[in-house]
């Protein structure tokens, strides 16, 4: 207790009149400590790299993954007062990393607004971070944490106009692949399958060269990023399937990065949705990977104490304006000198944001009635945005913005090695490798396609059931087309339960392709192979059971053209499905869309009323001639009826074209159904093309533009 009262007289809380700020400095007994006698310097160029060295040799623990909340060296890892924390002996591996430096200069970006390019989201930002260490951009929401962290990776989208230098390694290249990582804050994940076989899918996706060298660099991912006990273990993430919890779905999303042994690694949010023990461990990991040589550089809404001791350097954002950068322990210098001097009992990163936060404001005013006899109900009593101007002016007057503005100087002067451009999978390793992960994933997903199958084939025997024992009279034309229509109408509806899987399957290419993993050409022919098995196996197994129990003619030739005919209806669909899942990209307008199509199809498919008699200007051209039913159906009624004959009393016989001209619109050529045939698939390729162009030329782009604004 008296060693606590001794701390408080020493850092006493912003309410007290009685002390100066100079007075609020912690004792040399506080939580965090600089070097010993270096509490009131500014940061120095003893952090800027030398050129020639950048290659750091570091030792890494591979048992080094457990973590000692208690141990104080803990939090003290960056500060440089005491070592780290003591590793278990065992095998000691060592490797070489060559670091990259990235600094950048009177940063802004600006995005559409009223007038164009008028509201700025980042405002004349400065900062750097070097290798072997971590640099976090902290603070309140909209602040445009994430904005400058795309900026910084040279992910901004169209809508975004960036002014201001960007340096890597002492030159305004943009860096090629392979040499920078970028992870999101939400990364879509493949539940179906186990950490171990997303990651080699990953590095199958990414990396040249054969599949044995692939497979080592997989083990070394997975021990960097302490998921050694999870390897074998489905991610899961479905309601049916719950797989790993939030922390380590975090990690795998980075460890998918960490495949190209990146220089630089920026995540958005690292700590995003996890609990205190969670993040604790996630930010042990990652500076067990800024050990090993890499830039590690991410954003952060807030932290605990723990966690907060683990940076090296930070970057305050409030309003899209820097209000500090530098070593994380001159940060509490900083407020200490602004007049806001963080008190012994509170997080660091707690105090920062209640400071510059805007929201606090609002709170204040509605709890000013709640001020019990301690005092007031924060700490900080003036008004936030009077704080901010007091704690960025604070800065911009300090020694510490111009150690800055001397680092990246020096940093900037002096061009050092190149990034170079590492190598690439080739497109047919990658439609391969898509091609069998989704085969996998699909024998996996027993709600998604397995249950699709049972439903289709349940579906074909109530049709068929209701329309059996129809004969082969003439009185039983009519009957049997509407059994065929019902049969691909119904058949086609039922496509909607699709939607869920086209909808993560298009997730999963969009996180995939902002990193440069696979393409929209590649995506679609993964896709459109890996489907090709299950919508095969759909059509036969449906169209057996349809066609037997309704009677069709006992011919081979005609019930392999029916399979035919009904696995080009079932491509077709799936294409439809997908540009509307690309569309929308919600599951509730998907499939309201989806449903609303097939009704307008159905009804100008030719069977409630003739082709030749539908009204012109839109039921006839075009929806008539775009609904696939109309090909399909035409197709099977020519299958089933031309070449046939009907007696008519007992002399005179019609043949099966005549009995269908009253019923449905048919050609009495018997080639006819093969064109038919042929346009369901030229129908099937017409959307995947759409699809593709709207791949390429939309959803990322609209992707970006939302992050932009989160």
């Amino acid at each position: 207790m008296e060693e606590i009262h001794s701390q408080s007289d020493q850092y006493m809380s912003p309410s007290s009149t009685t002390s100066s700020p100079a007075s609020r400095v912690p004792s040399s007994n506080f939580f965090y400590l600089r070097k010993p006698g270096a509490l009131r310097q500014p940061i120095s160029f003893e952090d800027s790299p030398v050129w020639d060295e950048t290659n750091i040799e570091v030792k890494v623990d591979e048992g080094g993954d457990s973590i000692n909340a208690a141990s104080p060296s803990l939090s003290k890892i960056n500060s440089g007062s005491l070592p780290s924390p003591s590793l278990p002996e065992r095998e000691v591996i060592t490797r070489k990393i060559a670091g990259a430096s990235i600094a950048w200069q009177d940063l802004t970006v600006t995005k559409n607004g009223k007038r164009k390019y008028s509201d700025k989201v980042v405002k004349s930002s400065h900062g750097y971070a070097l290798p072997g260490t971590m640099t976090v951009i902290m603070g309140p929401a909209k602040s445009g944490k994430s904005t400058l962290l795309r900026a910084l990776a040279g992910r901004l989208p169209d809508s975004a106009r960036m002014y201001g230098e960007v340096f890597v390694n002492g030159t305004k290249r943009h860096m090629p692949y392979g040499s920078y990582g970028y992870v999101d804050r939400e990364t879509t994940l493949i539940g179906p399958l186990t950490v171990r076989e997303f990651l080699y899918y990953s590095a199958l996706l990414q990396l040249p060269g054969f599949f044995c060298q692939k497979r080592s660099v997989v083990e070394d991912v997975i021990d960097a990023m302490s998921l050694g006990d999870y390897a074998n273990k489905l991610i899961g993430g479905h309601c049916y399937m719950r797989g790993l919890r939030s922390g380590e779905r975090r990690r795998v999303s980075i460890a998918r990065e960490l495949v190209m042994s990146p220089h630089i690694l920026f995540i958005d949010e690292p700590l995003y949705h996890l609990d205190s023990v969670s993040a604790l461990l996630m930010m042990v990991t990652l500076k067990k990977l800024a050990n090993s040589g890499c830039t590690l550089i991410f954003t952060i809404c807030q932290s605990s104490t723990e966690v907060f001791g683990l940076f090296d350097r930070i970057c305050l954002l409030s309003n899209g304006k820097t209000l500090f950068f530098g070593e994380t322990l001159a940060c509490l210098q900083h407020f200490s000198n602004a007049g806001f001097p963080c008190p012994i009992m509170q997080s660091p990163s707690d105090h920062f944001l209640r400071a510059i936060n805007t929201e606090f404001d609002r709170i204040i005013t509605m709890c000013k009635s709640w001020q019990d006899n301690h005092g007031d109900l924060s700490s900080v009593t003036m008004d936030t945005a009077v704080a901010i101007r007091t704690i960025e002016a604070t800065y911009r007057s300090s020694e510490d913005a111009a150690a800055v503005e001397s680092i990246i100087t020096k940093l900037t002067e002096k061009e050092g090695p190149s990034l170079k451009r590492k190598g690439m999978a080739g497109n047919v390793t990658r439609v391969a490798v898509l091609t069998w992960r989704s085969l996998l994933v699909m024998s996996r997903e027993w709600k998604y396609y397995w249950l699709r199958l049972i439903l289709y084939m349940f579906l074909a025997l109530c049709i068929g059931t209701v329309f059996s024992g129809l004969g082969h009279t003439l009185s039983s034309v009519m009957t049997r087309a509407a059994a065929i229509f019902v049969f691909v109408s119904f058949t086609s509806l039922l496509g909607v339960t699709g939607v869920p899987s086209q909808l993560k399957e298009i997730k999963i290419y969009t996180s995939e392709e902002s990193n440069k993993h696979a393409g929209a050409f590649v995506f679609l022919l993964g896709q459109l192979f890996a489907s090709l098995p299950f919508l095969f196996l759909i059509s036969i197994s449906s169209s057996l059971v349809f066609y037997f129990l309704i009677g069709l003619r006992n011919e081979f030739s005609l019930l392999m053209y029916f399979v035919l005919n009904f696995f080009a209806c079932l491509l077709v669909n799936e294409g439809l499905l997908l540009l509307v899942a690309s569309i929308c990209q919600n599951i509730f307008w998907s499939i309201l869309s989806f449903l609303s199509i097939h009704v307008i199809m159905m009804l100008s498919a030719g069977y409630f009323r003739i082709r030749s008699a539908l009204p012109g200007p839109a039921w006839m051209y075009p929806i008539s001639y775009i609904a696939f039913h109309t090909y399909s159906i035409q197709g099977l009624l020519e299958n089933e009826y031309i070449g046939t004959s009907f007696a008519v009393g007992q002399v005179r016989t019609i043949s099966g074209y005549e009995a269908l001209e009253n019923v449905y619109d048919i050609s009495e050529d018997s080639n006819t159904k093969w064109k038919n045939l042929l346009v369901l698939f030229v129908m099937a390729v017409a959307y995947k093309v759409l699809v593709f162009i709207l791949l390429k030329c939309c959803i990322r782009k609209n992707l970006c533009i939302y992050k932009l604004f989160l």
